[in-house]
């Protein structure tokens, strides 16, 4: 048994999916055709927003997004070290500059109070990843942003639908950009992502850099681009699942409601939920200093987990050019040894929940 496992889903979806197969192959269109329109149109919609450009991937949608947003060679992002590797490749691909702060030591999530200090008169965006499914508090963000002049790019790949205070994760920002990775809340049968919001310039510039630089079809190239577009296969998959996604997050809802109450009693640091957030639970991530040994006891039942994540960005060799030296972010540092994620998705069966429940209180 797996963190993730997508056939269960298929099989209960197997003929709609099939059929957005189909409709895309007798269309006779199968790039940038209608379902990518339909999909860019319905998913912007979702978020109450007036715009969204569908991407090949979640790291071109961080990349072109930050490039449609202004930020450039030299430029200061500010973000944090505790999450997936593609939200600092896609800064660095832009020619911009990290800068971490650390996370809360209760949700994992970024430590909003230390942004303000991590500004400097190079710095032109935040980069709040809103991990695991649930936001990063972005009041503070905004009013930060707006004293400073800089823009808010939302890294929401692990969070479709999650909302703070009432609020859709993707629309508090300037842009926010998506993944659309299979085991993602939303998640394709292959790769995609998307970016969406509500500056018409911004969406005109993501449209002209995912496709070369043109504004329209081989015409003219304004800016050098990219060729990063949404497959037309993925965005009518992805259309349908959309129409789903309520009922996708109430699974995992229900899932995560079974381990609270299962594993509530044990020494296991269960996810916290910050006050004002609707929890997604793209991940269930949970604590404990025998971390490795746990895992170890499990795979052995033949129960494989994950580690999101283990190796904190900033401490990578890829990245030691940022100079940030042990120790520099001790929350982050502390969790990756301790962090591991249980089995989530929707179509978890109790049956293999339950089992999952029972392996890790005897480990325990």
């Amino acid at each position: 048994m797996h963190v993730w496992d997508y056939l269960a889903e298929y099989h209960a979806e197997r003929e709609d999916i099939l059929d957005a197969v189909e409709q895309v192959l007798e269309s006779g269109r199968l790039i940038l055709g209608q379902s990518v329109l339909g999909f860019e149109s319905e998913f912007a919609a979702y978020h109450g927003l007036r715009h969204c450009a569908g991407v090949d991937n979640g790291t071109n949608a961080i990349k072109l997004a930050l490039q449609a947003l202004g930020v450039g060679k030299s430029d200061e992002v500010i973000t944090v070290s505790n999450t997936a590797a593609p939200t600092v490749v896609a800064i660095d691909a832009v020619g911009a500059v990290p800068v971490f702060v650390d996370v809360h030591p209760g949700t994992y999530l970024m430590d909003v109070d230390q942004v303000a200090a991590a500004i400097t008169p190079r710095t032109r965006c935040l980069l709040p990843v809103h991990l695991y499914g649930q936001c990063v508090d972005m009041a503070p963000l905004r009013r930060l942003a707006d004293r400073h002049g800089l823009v808010i790019l939302e890294d929401c790949a692990q969070a479709h639908g999650a909302r703070r205070d009432g609020v859709i994760a993707g629309s508090m920002g300037d842009a926010a950009a998506f993944s659309f990775y299979p085991t993602k809340v939303l998640g394709a049968y292959g790769d995609g992502g998307a970016v969406v919001t509500d500056d018409d310039a911004v969406d005109r510039a993501l449209r002209r850099l995912r496709y070369y630089g043109m504004a329209e079809r081989y015409y003219v190239v304004d800016t050098p681009g990219h060729n990063a577009r949404l497959d037309e296969l993925q965005a009518e998959i992805l259309r349908r699942k959309l129409r789903r996604l309520d009922g996708y997050i109430a699974g995992r809802g229900a899932v995560a409601a079974r381990y609270a109450d299962a594993l509530g009693d044990t020494d296991l640091v269960l996810p916290a939920t910050a006050p004002g957030n609707d929890h997604v639970y793209y991940v269930y991530v949970v604590r404990h200093p025998r971390r490795d040994q746990i895992i170890q006891a499990l795979e052995g039942e033949g129960i494989h987990l994950n580690i999101s994540y283990p190796w904190p960005v900033h401490t990578m060799t890829g990245f030691a050019h940022l100079g940030y030296r042990p120790g520099s972010l001790p929350v982050t540092e502390r969790l990756a040894g301790e962090i591991f994620s249980l089995p989530m998705y929707p179509s978890l069966s109790q049956e293999k929940q339950e089992r999952v429940i029972s392996v890790l209180r005897k480990v325990l």
